[in-house]
């Protein structure tokens, strides 16, 4: 009974689990590093001790904890995050992402590793373990710093370079036999099915979340919901991917709905379960016996992990404008290498172009940067301060000049007029191309599915065929007329701006456009050629439905520009709903606070605590502890600032404020019961800023209670510094003087505001 086998191996995987992260809970480590050697030790290659001992099981548990953990990651990343976080940390992620990618490839050519090895060697240490990041950040309590946020938003998108290495790794070995495709080809594919598959799912997967959410209990809901997750990984695999990419894309689209929170509830216990499952499954695949023989390479790449990631991560950083000593903190985080090097080392030695010992070496390096991980953590601050005081006073200057130039060249770009009329239409461009191409190229494998389903003669000879080509047409039709309108728009805007000015500019500027048209016209054509399919009787088929799109574009025109317009501002709607919750990833960060002993954690309050149904009042946390109570979010609803007389309710999470002992006895005393406070990043940050109080400012000279800052803008005044002196928390009777540096808590609107109101000059 092969499935009494897999219920039997999954219990001895959640039992060993269970136990080792229990215990690595209590003494501190990272249940990752305890999840993978429990996979080691009960694993096939360790008797007497094996207690799982089938591989092919092994591989389908570690499998389905792959979809999971995935799909969680992806929950984590959204494209309105993407877009909060600015192109400076996407740029900076994908330079660090390089830097790692060459020095790895340096350092295996030096040392005698054939080009292969190099190569996947390298694909392996350039993304951090997101899931691993997380679960320390969350441990240290720390998630609401500045460095903290900063390494958690560039691990979630190394997650995202992570999926193009796979692809671009899997068209090298081309498993299949097939020729291998270029690059360029691979990444333009891949970026057409992300493409087709978000713009789907953002269209479909919102209104059937709804429909759910109204017809059905919860739980169907959650039913529904797995189906759509193993359809998507499904999807993924058939279309020549990853069932990670599948299980990825699905997370970031429901990011992307309303009902985010509500599958986040919903999956939270099956995705810790099988994110376990996967991480002791994969120490189950691995031969103690090769992690001995290859302890010194485990050792030496770890060393050059621990080395070279930092190095690489902090100058990208600092390239692209962030304060040297964040960027240096943020290095020192992004060091632990996880879930893609174990996916990427088992591709490479399942394609026999790496030896075996890459496995075990993937393990082994993860385990051993996952164990510095949380030291490098704690200690990132001074290793920062203590690098920074040694860096030479040339290099400094330069950093601050460089730093200059970049502001000044930002303020340039946003003052630019034509890059600001363009820029929305040229992206709107490029998006609608990798629609159209990813509905092309992969429309012959939709249509197999179609007659499959249908049959090769439903309705009339060769029905399905001739009726999958005609509606195919149709769909294209309304984007590409949108790619001319746009191409048509920039076109007479390029040409005003180029023929301004000169004499005979009425007369050139339609002979400018003109060119621009063809140029571009040409460019689509070619395009078009390229991606569309031409074997067989798809070639006559495509031809007749051309006829079907004249016609249509003939009639209607305007009804297409309608339809692709409400598609546009459906899409918008929902990219753009507003998020009433705190995230993590999307931060207005938390700075420089530091300095000030300042510490903002949240935690989770368990079922059975003693606080729940008592005000925060009654709790007396600033009396008893000398912390306060700054944010609750509640069934994904924020709480910004709470009154006194809010209630707790259980599973509750609450932001904390105060020194690290006083948050730590505040965190503890929430917590009391029978389950250990959990901390959770799902939050929106909270901001703090330190502002200087001008000589002329309205606010000197007046108390903080006249002031009265929350009424008026707000904020919250949670220290002063005064001539080297800090009044952490003050009382309202406190005066603010000119010269103060006032730390302000608020929204980044609201300090955005405040500021200034403090520095605005009098008339």
């Amino acid at each position: 009974m092969q499935g009494i086998h897999f219920i039997q191996d999954l219990a001895v995987i959640l039992v060993v689990a269970g136990v080792v992260g229990w215990l690595c809970q209590r003494i501190g480590l990272s249940v990752v590093v305890g999840f993978l050697a429990a996979g080691m030790l009960v694993g096939p290659y360790t008797p007497p001790f094996s207690l799982v001992t089938d591989l092919v099981r092994i591989e389908t548990a570690a499998q389905v904890g792959l979809v999971f953990l995935m799909f969680g990651i992806g929950l984590r990343l959204s494209l309105r995050k993407l877009r909060r976080m600015g192109p400076s940390l996407l740029l900076a992620t994908f330079a660090g992402a390089i830097g790692v990618y060459y020095l790895t490839r340096l350092m295996a050519t030096a040392v005698g590793w054939d080009p292969m090895q190099g190569l996947f060697l390298a694909a392996m240490l350039v993304t951090s373990s997101s899931a691993i990041i997380s679960k320390v950040q969350q441990e240290l309590g720390n998630s609401h710093e500045h460095s903290s946020q900063m390494a958690m938003t560039v691990t979630v998108m190394e997650d995202i370079v992570a999926v193009v290495m796979l692809t671009l790794l899997g068209s090298i070995v081309h498993l299949s036999g097939a020729p291998a495709a270029g690059i360029g080809q691979t990444l333009g594919l891949m970026g057409a099915f992300v493409v087709l598959a978000v713009i789907g799912g953002l269209l479909l997967f919102p209104w059937l979340l709804k429909r759910m959410s109204v017809a059905a209990d919860e739980e169907l809901q959650t039913l529904g919901m797995a189906a759509l997750l193993f359809s998507m990984a499904i999807i993924a695999n058939y279309a020549g991917y990853s069932l990670a990419l599948g299980a990825f894309l699905l997370g970031t689209i429901v990011a992307e709905t309303q009902h985010r929170h509500q599958v986040e509830r919903t999956f939270e216990g099956m995705r810790d379960v099988f994110s376990a499952v996967f991480f002791v499954a994969i120490g189950m695949q691995i031969d103690v016996r090769q992690v001995w023989e290859s302890a010194g390479l485990i050792v030496g790449v770890s060393v050059f992990a621990l080395a070279v990631r930092p190095f690489a991560c902090s100058l990208a950083l600092v390239l692209v404008g962030k304060p040297a000593r964040e960027a240096v903190r943020t290095g020192l985080m992004l060091t632990p290498i996880g879930e893609f090097a174990f996916i990427i080392a088992q591709l490479g030695v399942a394609a026999a172009v790496v030896p075996g010992r890459f496995y075990a070496m993937a393990v082994g390096v993860s385990l051993l940067t996952t164990l510095a991980t949380p030291l490098m953590t704690r200690h990132a601050g001074a290793i920062a301060t203590k690098l920074l005081a040694r860096q030479p006073r040339w290099l400094e200057d330069w950093l601050g000049y460089y730093h200059g130039w970049l502001e000044r060249l930002g303020t340039q770009q946003k003052r630019n007029t034509l890059w600001q009329l363009s820029r929305k239409r040229l992206v709107q461009i490029g998006v609608e191309i990798l629609f159209v191409s990813g509905l092309l190229v992969f429309s012959e494998q939709l249509f197999v599915f179609v007659e499959e389903w249908l049959g090769r003669d439903w309705l009339f000879p060769f029905g399905p065929q001739v009726l999958f080509w005609s509606v195919l047409t149709l769909v294209v039709l309304a984007p590409l007329v949108a790619i001319w309108r746009n191409v048509s728009a920039l076109a007479l805007i390029y040409a005003q701006v180029a023929t301004t000015g000169l004499a005979n500019a009425a007369r050139l500027a339609p002979v400018v456009e003109a060119s621009i048209k063809m140029v571009a016209g040409a460019g689509l054509f070619f395009w078009l050629t390229a991606v569309l399919p031409a074997e067989g009787t798809t070639r006559w088929l495509l031809l007749g439905s051309a006829l079907v799109a004249v016609a249509a574009l003939f009639f209607l025109r305007h009804k297409l520009i309608y339809w692709h317009s409400q598609l546009e501002v459906e899409l918008h709607s929902i990219i753009e709903a507003p998020a009433a919750q705190m995230t993590t990833t999307a931060a207005p960060w938390l700075q420089a606070h530091e300095d000030w002993n300042l510490q903002v954690v949240d935690c989770m309050l368990p079922y059975l605590a003693d606080c729940t149904g008592k005000s925060i009042a009654e709790l007396k946390l600033r009396s008893r502890f000398g912390c306060s109570v700054v944010g609750i979010e509640r069934q994904g609803c924020m709480i910004p600032l709470p009154g006194p007389d809010r209630v707790l309710y259980p599973r509750d999470r609450v932001l904390l404020m105060g020194t690290a002992e006083q948050v730590k006895a505040g965190r503890e005393f929430l917590g009391t019961v029978s389950a250990t406070p959990q901390s959770d990043s799902v939050f929106e940050e909270v901001c703090m800023s330190a502002l200087a109080v001008p000589n002329w400012s309205r606010a000197a000279g007046r108390t903080l209670a006249e002031l009265s800052l929350a009424k008026s803008h707000g904020v919250q005044v949670s220290g002063i510094r005064r001539e080297g002196r800090r009044i952490l928390n003050p009382g309202g009777d406190e005066t603010l003087q000119p010269g103060d540096e006032v730390l302000t808590l608020g929204t980044p609107a609201q300090i955005r505001d405040f500021k200034a109101w403090l520095r605005e000059q009098p008339v």
